[in-house]
């Protein structure tokens, strides 16, 4: 299952990373595609930043890959 979210110019804040943990620990393979806009870009390389943000702050178990100006998060039952 797909969900999705949108980082705007806050960027990543404690309430935004508590909102992909529940929506990913809902379901057992879950996927998560989020969105970074206008006002929280540059370049490519911020999505990448923000990407290898979220990681260190989830765990072992998601891994992510970026298109364009999204990132697609999913979560494993083990660690990769």
């Amino acid at each position: 299952m797909q969900k999705e979210m949108q980082l705007g110019k806050k960027g990543l804040t404690q309430e935004f990373i508590k909102n992909i943990e529940t929506k990913l620990n809902k379901y057992r393979n879950a996927s998560l595609k989020i969105s970074v806009l206008r006002s929280a870009r540059e370049s490519k390389q911020d999505v990448k930043n923000y990407a290898e943000e979220i990681i260190k702050k989830l765990g072992p178990k998601f891994t992510y890959k970026t298109i364009g100006f999204s990132i697609f998060l999913r979560k494993w039952r083990k660690a990769r």
